[in-house]
């Protein structure tokens, strides 16, 4: 414990003062980009399939259905702006995982696990592949992830990894007073520009006949048991053979749903480019994907200007679980944040942030996606990401297209695709229970990684969460 006292330093109130002095409450990748419109639903339109959600996985999934047959109809509704949401304003982690890490997917489907984080690989370079043949510029690099050790319980952890890194070998990575091991994963994650997938995934749907319309927003599904399917708008209706919802953390269409997931908010801060310096000063000459290995855990990764993206710990759930933009201006936890990155980096003092801002996480009990159908398969839907769905959305779409098409595959089969997750409890216990669960996890980090009899209650429930 003495390594990590002595050099883990908490930095002067004014250099945090000072590097939040000027920070705009604004996405960055979103201001980083220009967006071109895309005109609102007006009239009625018929079609074989219609995605609502104009995010990594419905644009997945009108991509996917388009290369799977040319001339199916597909129409995309948005509610608001195309990658505004959760896809905009991520990390920029693309990561193979479907099973939010191992021990999530080795707890869970024992059996699957292997074959699951194989298909995990072959979706990320399927990621990888689509960039390459529609010339997507979206930042994609393929640097891997290098998680840290920043308590030594976390070092015995991190030596049972391929690619371990010990002290000197991850200060050599890069450096920082709080870096005591490493594990350097340097094929199952890639970092992209969040807001440029996005709308390079809208560019190539629409070069591919799909129509999109964004402000519009589904305000309910008509139909019986058996034949088309309509959304109504605003302004207008779709009928449709088949549905896919990618609606991510608002409010399901179906209310089957509404408990299956919940909002949790995730705040970020964004540097000012760093000089040569400041870079050589902290290393990090291969460009990994950072992420250290606490339960409120940082993830921080560089971007193609040489800012830092630093982002993570506080995960804040709002009584009621309802998505506000209000939520997105916590300074409480952007201070806490700024603090945490001079802890990690001393040496860039001095570093102002340009950008601060948050997002909302589809937060699922198990921790990663669930799928389903309704309306006799009809229907089909993906969500439950909880904050993994850069790299999971393309195989969300995968699933979605075998369900409504009916078709029997290796994907449909595997048990982690056809469970549920437990539901959340209502209010006021979803509140209670949720903070109780942070509370929990912030002493396991300070104690060795030791769960208490809560959180050892919520595993042998299937709820509890060991990424």
């Amino acid at each position: 414990m003495g390594t990590t006292v002595f050099e883990r330093r908490r930095p002067p109130q004014s250099v945090i003062d000072d590097a939040l002095r000027d920070t705009a409450l604004s996405v960055f990748w979103l201001d980083d980009v220009e967006r071109p419109a895309h005109p609102p639903l007006r009239g009625t339109v018929h079609t074989d399939l219609v995605v609502v959600g104009g995010g990594y996985t419905g644009l997945w999934t009108a991509v996917r259905a388009k290369e799977r047959d040319p001339e199916r109809k597909v129409v995309l509704l948005e509610a608001s702006r195309v990658a505004w949401a959760a896809s905009g304003r991520n990390g920029g982690f693309c990561e193979s995982s479907l099973t939010h890490g191992h021990e999530n997917g080795v707890n869970r489907w024992p059996e699957e696990i292997d074959r699951l984080e194989e298909l995990g690989h072959e979706n990320l370079d399927g990621i990888a592949e689509t960039v390459r043949r529609y010339d997507m510029d979206a930042e994609f690099e393929r640097t891997g992830q290098l998680a840290v050790a920043v308590e030594p319980h976390q070092v015995e952890w991190l030596r049972e990894e391929e690619g371990f890194l010990d002290r000197e070998a991850v200060q050599a990575e890069v450096h920082s007073p709080t870096f005591l091991a490493g594990a350097w994963d340097r094929e199952g994650s890639a970092l992209v520009h969040p807001a440029k997938l996005g709308l390079e995934l809208a560019r190539v749907a629409v070069e591919l006949g799909v129509e999109i319309h964004e402000h519009s927003l589904v305000r309910r599904i008509e139909g019986a048991d058996s034949g088309p399917v309509t959304l109504v708008t605003e302004y207008g209706r779709v009928t449709a053979d088949t549905v896919a919802l990618a609606t991510n953390v608002f409010p399901s269409l179906l209310k089957r749903n509404r408990l299956m997931t919940v909002p949790v908010y995730d705040y970020v801060l964004m540097t000012e480019p760093l000089s040569a310096e400041q870079l050589a000063s902290i290393g990090w000459r291969n460009r990994q994907g950072l992420a250290d290995s606490a339960n409120q855990f940082h993830y921080y990764r560089l971007t193609a200007d040489d800012r830092i993206l630093f982002g993570g710990y506080d995960a804040v759930y709002h009584f009621g679980g309802k998505v506000r933009p209000a939520y997105e201006d916590r300074m409480e936890s952007h201070r806490r944040l700024a603090s945490h990155f001079f802890t990690t980096f001393p040496q860039l003092a001095g570093l102002r942030f340009t950008h601060r801002w948050a997002g909302a996480i589809d937060s699922s009990s198990r921790f990663c996606a669930f799928f389903g159908t309704a309306r006799g398969g009809r229907v089909a839907y993906a969500t439950g990401f909880t904050g993994l769905g850069v790299g999971a959305a393309r195989f969300a779409a995968d699933v979605m297209l075998d369900k409504l098409a009916g078709e029997e595959t290796e994907r449909t089969r595997l048990r982690m695709v056809r469970e549920k997750p437990i539901p959340f409890p209502p209010e006021p216990a979803a509140s209670v229970g949720i903070n109780l669960v942070r509370a929990a996890m912030d002493r396991a980090d300070h104690n060795e990684g030791r769960r208490n009899l809560f959180l050892k209650t919520l595993d042998a429930l299937g709820m509890g969460f060991d990424s």
